[in-house]
């Protein structure tokens, strides 16, 4: 009988993504795809090192030790790399004892068609095409920062903190502040605070990230494995309409923060996230430097609003 990832939080991921693969990224695009087999190939016995998806990603897969009776976390590496540079990536796996036995090596073919072929909750690059792809087909994608030069100390928890319009929430509200102001924006979500929000691209991870949470508190586990943060710049009175959409879709966040305009960084920073993801490209410029910062791009058909700060 086949094995299913219908019930799994699965996270895809690229290897440059995984990994600290930027100086072999200048190779190819300096010197061509042939360099670029010849480098990985003479050095497929050299470790890699973690790039900025390699915490959190071995920071999920734990939690399959925590449930014995139940995998939760299955990790895909999808590359665009061919077969024959691939060995390299899966030594690097092995050395660093990371529970991941399922690739795509598309050979230089759109990733995209795979994302709902594994059932990806989560797909993770450093490939600004594959990203928007994977948000256009209705996949929660992000775009990763390098990796902080003064990363935090393990935890013994994952925590990951969200936005909340065009990230957990849709892009609704956040388009009537953007073209018509603060004032129409606040007007609107007063006028709808009983009506949820729509979903955004994030909002099935976060439903699955909360049904992990959930189980474990079922079980009896004081302190869940997994803690999630808002962290939105909405402030009152637009916050009741966040409130009730997650007390309607029946999920509690564990902190959250209306931060009203004042800038997210240190917060973040406090917070101590394995990854922040935000739609917008100040909001991450500013916590990439703290912590993991993954940028979530608008769906294509929206992308010619015009780039505000966010309420």
């Amino acid at each position: 009988m086949p094995v299913s990832l219908d019930r799994l939080l699965v996270v895809g991921i690229s290897s440059r993504a995984l990994f600290d693969l930027e100086a072999e990224e200048t190779i190819f695009r300096t010197q061509g795809l042939e360099a670029y087999r010849k480098h990985q190939i003479e050095h497929e016995n050299a470790i890699l090192k973690a790039g900025g998806g390699f915490a959190l990603v071995r920071a999920l897969l734990k939690l399959n030790a925590l449930a014995p009776d139940q995998r939760l976390v299955e990790v895909v590496v999808m590359s665009r790399n061919s077969t024959e540079t691939s060995l390299r990536i899966f030594n690097s796996i092995k050395h660093y004892d990371l529970d991941i036995t399922r690739a795509v090596l598309s050979g230089g073919a759109s990733l995209t068609p795979y994302l709902r072929a594994f059932n990806v909750s989560l797909f993770l690059s450093l490939h600004e095409d594959d990203v928007q792809a994977a948000i256009d087909s209705g996949t929660a994608a992000a775009l990763l920062y390098q990796k902080p030069s003064s990363a935090f100390e393990e935890l013994d928890q994952i925590r990951i903190a969200f936005d909340g319009d065009a990230v957990i929430f849709s892009d609704e509200s956040e388009r009537i502040y953007q073209t018509q102001g603060i004032e129409a924006f606040e007007n609107h979500e007063r006028e709808n605070a009983l009506k949820p929000l729509p979903e955004g691209p994030f909002a099935r991870l976060l439903k699955a990230i909360s049904f992990i949470q959930h189980n474990f508190r079922q079980a009896g586990v004081q302190k869940p494995p997994i803690r999630t943060a808002l962290v939105t710049a909405r402030s009152s009175p637009a916050h009741e309409r966040v409130i009730r959409t997650l007390r309607a879709w029946n999920i509690l966040i564990d902190e959250t923060f209306f931060m009203g305009g004042v800038a997210k960084s240190d917060v973040l920073a406090a917070f101590k996230p394995h990854m922040f993801f935000d739609d917008q490209p100040g909001h991450c410029d500013r916590a990439s430097t703290l912590v993991q910062t993954g940028r979530v791009p608008l769906r294509g058909e929206i992308k010619t609003i015009k780039d505000l700060p966010t309420p």
